[in-house]
């Protein structure tokens, strides 16, 4: 089996050392394997998504030394392919219309009760407000959501590999923390057609990602990914979730973070190496 991993930024402002780390990470372990580094843009917000981010994302993995095959994929070319996936889900009867807004849900999640997780990877834990309204009622001002419950009954749950420490080893996928501390996650989000959960769990299938390499911070959300990938009968990646660049305060970088930019460094007069170091991987 070949190594195949990605990197998948999305183009909505500059690539920072966090963004260095993953990227030179995926790449040097797939280099070390013989196998293959990809690209690929998550676009799906196009209200956020710029050009001229996605430029400066080539720009600065090339200035890096990083090489993949071109062309790269764009999630905003594949709706048509998201929207056959929410199909399966629809036909299997896992999906539901929801058109509630944000101070809806914190209205409904109500005082919150002792022992009972309030928020999950997707922020706040959805109370499940809509999940009897059907299908045949949905309309572009509603997201779609995936009936946790049904999903779990119907699915056949095994676990996943996961090869960073201090998490290394199988990963088993508990049926009622999918229900209680994830909840109804979101497929599908308005004017978008897809969302990052379903996008990424088909776009992985589809480049025959065998190892994913991302930051620790998407370990939660990996149990959602392999429901997802069980469901559609999809093969399940390795998993390595890396630790976070932080800043001195030991705040997670962000793209906010402009001093922490590639391009800044680019511009000081740093060179490729001098990043490396910089991110303990020279």
């Amino acid at each position: 089996m070949t190594f195949i991993t990605r990197f998948a930024p999305s183009p909505t402002g500059p690539l920072h050392l966090g963004h260095a780390y993953s990227a030179l990470l995926s790449h040097d372990m797939a280099m070390a394997q013989g196998g293959r580094f990809l690209l690929r843009i998550e676009d799906i917000d196009q209200s956020r998504a710029r050009p001229q981010w996605e430029s400066q994302i080539f720009e600065d993995l090339q200035w890096l030394g990083l090489s993949w095959p071109r062309p790269v994929m764009r999630q905003s070319d594949r709706l048509p392919r998201y929207g056959q996936i929410l199909a399966q889900l629809r036909a299997l009867g896992l999906t539901y219309p929801c058109g509630c807004k944000r101070a809806d849900i914190e209205a409904a999640a109500g005082a919150p009760q002792e022992g009972v997780p309030q928020f999950g990877p997707d922020g706040r834990i959805y109370p499940g407000t809509c999940r009897q309204r059907p299908m045949t009622t949905a309309s572009d001002r509603d997201v779609i959501r995936l009936d946790m419950e049904k999903a779990v009954k119907l699915a056949r749950l095994h676990p996943f590999t996961e090869t960073a420490t201090p998490n290394a080893g199988q990963q088993p996928l508990d049926p009622d923390q999918l229900q209680r501390c994830v909840g109804d996650i979101v497929l599908a989000r308005r004017n978008m057609g897809t969302s990052y959960h379903l996008s990424v769990v088909v776009d992985d299938a589809d480049q025959g990602i065998t190892h994913v390499t991302r930051g620790v911070d998407l370990f939660e959300a990996t149990q959602i990914h392999v429901l997802l990938q069980i469901l559609l009968d999809l093969p399940t990646p390795i998993y390595h979730h890396h630790a976070l660049i932080r800043d001195q305060a030991g705040k997670r970088l962000a793209k906010r973070d402009d001093a922490r930019a590639i391009a800044k460094y680019r511009s000081e007069g740093a060179t490729p190496q001098d990043i490396r170091a910089l991110v303990g991987l020279s």
